[in-house]
């Protein structure tokens, strides 16, 4: 990571007497001795030291970088790895393993470390509930990522990272119910939508969509899947890359498609961001991080090889 060195420099001390025709002496001006100039000359002071230098973060261990997201993990974000899973994390014949390096934001968290001066061995993880990673209170990580969007609210209690993924919501639907042949916004405000409790996911279903039915909210998005197969809702609402995984891997057959893309409640994208805890001196080196990655082409790298998708579904209008 390009990091900024910082010098301080002492002021020019000038001293200066004053005077006239018939008028008193000005007595000069007193450089105080802390300032280390005198006339004439400046006095350079020792350089700050890099906060952002490895050795100089402040990490919840020492010398090691502790990531939090949720479990299970799920693809594309965290890719399929063979069994056996590092314990704790769940394998249910479809989820990932967040410490492969597999998948977008596993290979995402890896590249951030990196940047930070953190080889893999020196990242470790830990479990954090979705809606946990940005409420208020002491954390158990340096930062968690886990498709979190970024908002004005959640920001009052974390800091969240500028954003590494722009982003649309997505509509999916089981291919036999009439949702799916939806193409415009205004035809989807009479179906009755589901969605994981606390996401920018069913905050869209009154912002956006402007449902007239009530959204059922669900603890995860395999309890909102459920629900959707079952036939209690007529459809979820899940961030695009998500949805691309459900209807091509969770829901089996060929059973499920993506209705289409939301535009967004502004006309503009969300974007994920990482989320530290709130006044985190990392916040300014993960920051420093993600510029690095973006100005190189990683971000784009990364979002190529493990979410390609995104253009081909069409944005609801």
């Amino acid at each position: 990571m390009a990091r900024l060195r910082i010098a301080s420099f002492g002021l020019i001390a000038l001293l200066a007497a004053a005077c006239g025709p018939g008028a008193a002496t000005t007595a000069p001006t007193t450089v105080p001795a802390t300032a280390g100039a005198t006339q004439g000359a400046v006095a350079t002071a020792a350089p700050t030291p890099d906060a952002c230098a490895t050795a100089n973060l402040k990490t919840v261990t020492a010398g090691v970088l502790t990531a939090g997201t949720d479990n299970p993990a799920f693809p594309p974000y965290f890719n399929l790895h063979e069994s056996p899973y590092p314990s704790p994390w769940e394998d249910l014949g479809y989820t990932g393993d967040p410490t492969s390096g597999e998948g977008f934001e596993s290979a995402m968290a890896y590249a951030v470390a990196d940047q930070l001066g953190f080889s893999k061995d020196k990242v470790t993880w830990v479990v954090v509930p979705f809606a946990t990673s940005f409420a208020p209170g002491p954390k158990a990580f340096d930062f968690n990522i886990n498709q979190v969007s970024y908002t004005p609210e959640r920001a009052q209690n974390v800091d969240l990272s500028d954003g590494y993924y722009s982003l649309k919501q997505a509509i999916v639907a089981l291919k036999e119910n009439a949702i799916s042949k939806e193409t415009t916004l205004a035809g989807l405000a009479k179906y009755k939508f589901g969605a994981q409790i606390g996401t920018t996911s069913f905050k869209a279903i009154t912002d956006e969509i402007k449902a007239t039915a009530e959204g059922a909210v669900y603890d995860t998005n395999d309890l909102a899947i459920a629900a959707l197969t079952a036939k209690q809702i007529d459809a979820i609402v899940v961030d695009l890359p998500t949805a691309d995984f459900i209807t091509n891997v969770q829901i089996e057959n060929g059973a499920a498609t993506i209705v289409g893309q939301l535009a967004g409640a502004a006309g503009s994208d969300e974007h994920f961001s990482l989320v530290l805890p709130k006044d985190s001196p990392l916040t300014p080196c993960v920051n420093g991080a993600l510029a690095t990655l973006k100005a190189a082409g990683t971000l784009d790298e990364l979002a190529k090889k493990w979410l390609p998708f995104q253009e081909a579904i069409p944005v609801l209008k």
